[in-house]
């Protein structure tokens, strides 16, 4: 009889497909997959939620006397992890038989996996950026130091921004670069090492791990002089309006007619502060100034002719008598100033950091094909199905690799682009 393998191939390109996915891994190395691993399941539909955690006010007291008090609210919010697009790479099943017969196929697998982990990255980085709460440096401005690096570290920890879990902090190559003047020792492992590895300038500075990555996201700025302009009306500044989804909606005026707002794009608010949300007292720089409240922009926008519109923000700037949530020191206001970060017509492209908490990776189980099917997993939970099989219109046979990813903004607080200053 002769040689079949057809009821184990799919397992045999799963393994090989997988350890080069799981190699060349660098920013979902980096988030939460554990949280979303497991969770999508057909009764979820595209979207799963996850209970955000409450606080609360102390008071002080001489004698224990607290009937003049309010007792604390208990509040319970929600994030959502939302599926994404499928990513897919097919490939035709000769040219994987040949390199099975060439025992090549390691040659063959490996570019797919990688492009498969390249475009999933792109795409969550873009996610990422656009999902940030905290600002460091003034934007548009290089990194071109360590203590710039460090200044995102500082907001972090001024923010209250837990240190039980890994900080990264992904800058692009060319920062890399820049900072190598500063540091002669980078890197020092010899051998094989994974893409995440390699990415590695600094296991710990400033609280935090400093990789390089190549797949971080930009915006362009629009067109037109006038960057700044007013809050044309007084937003919802309660901690129920935003818990759900940690954004709000600003009406602005005054800034330059017909002006594009990109997603990415960050606003600070002139006179209002940020509070480190742990101490809820506010933030204050080495100069003795105090930070700003700032957002980062979820969507584009096309502002009208006398510069009016709605921006949705990331971070909402919560103000409550009880102070219980409260992330800004007063209330954003009618007529407060806002100004959006960065020149006119620039392509900006951020660093960026966060906490391994501020972001969730995860796969949603796809559905079985007509063929022969293998689900590959990695041990962070991804799932990655491998299929072999006829296309009937086309009359060949085929291979592809699918992935179905999910994100998650778990804390937007937790985030953060940098730039140097």
């Amino acid at each position: 009889m002769a040689n079949n393998f057809d009821s184990n191939i799919t397992q045999k390109l799963a393994k090989t497909f997988l350890n080069s996915f799981n190699t060349d891994r660098v920013i979902s190395k980096n988030v939460n997959t554990q949280l979303l691993s497991g969770e999508f399941n057909p009764s979820t539909g595209s979207t799963v939620s996850f209970k955000r955690p409450t606080d609360y006010k102390s008071v002080r007291s001489s004698d224990g006397d607290i009937s003049a008090t309010t007792a604390n609210s208990i509040i319970t919010g929600k994030a959502s992890g939302v599926v994404q697009d499928m990513f897919t790479v097919e490939l035709d099943w000769n040219n994987v038989d040949q390199a099975i017969k060439m025992d090549q196929l390691d040659q063959l697998i490996a570019p797919a996996a990688k492009r498969i982990v390249t475009d999933v990255e792109v795409d969550f980085a873009k996610y990422a950026m656009k999902n940030t709460a905290l600002l460091s440096g003034t934007v548009g401005t290089g990194i071109t130091t360590w203590d710039h690096v460090a200044g995102a570290g500082a907001m972090m920890q001024a923010s209250g921004v837990p240190m039980d879990d890994a900080w990264c902090y992904f800058a692009n190559p060319f920062t890399q670069r820049k900072l190598a003047s500063n540091q002669r020792s980078l890197g020092g492992e010899t051998g094989s090492m994974s893409a995440n590895r390699k990415a590695v300038i600094t296991d710990e500075f400033a609280g935090m791990r400093v990789m390089t990555c190549n797949t971080l996201g930009s915006y362009t700025t629009g067109a037109g002089a006038d960057r700044a302009g007013t809050l044309s009306a007084t937003p919802t500044a309660t901690y129920v309006a935003a818990k759900d989804s940690m954004t709000m909606s600003i009406a602005v005026t005054a800034f330059q007619a017909n002006l594009e707002v990109k997603a990415g794009e960050t606003i600070t608010v002139t006179g209002r502060n940020r509070l480190n949300l742990s101490t809820r007292q506010p933030i204050v720089d080495e100069t003795g100034a105090q930070i700003l409240f700032s957002g980062t922009v979820t969507a584009d926008v096309t502002l009208g002719a006398s510069g009016e519109g709605t921006l949705v923000i990331t971070g909402p700037a919560v103000f409550e008598a009880n102070g219980q949530y409260n992330t800004v020191d007063s209330a954003l206001t009618s007529g407060d100033v806002v100004t959006l970060g960065g020149a006119a017509s620039t392509l900006i492209q951020p660093n960026l950091f966060w906490h391994k908490q501020a972001f969730g990776i995860g796969s949603v189980p796809i559905p079985k094909l007509y063929s022969t099917d293998t689900i590959a997993t990695t041990q962070d939970g991804l799932q990655i199905r491998v299929s072999k099989g006829a296309s009937i219109r086309e009359n060949k046979q085929i291979v592809r690799f699918d992935f179905l990813p999910a994100y998650a903004t778990l804390n937007p607080f937790f985030a953060g682009q940098s730039f140097g200053s």
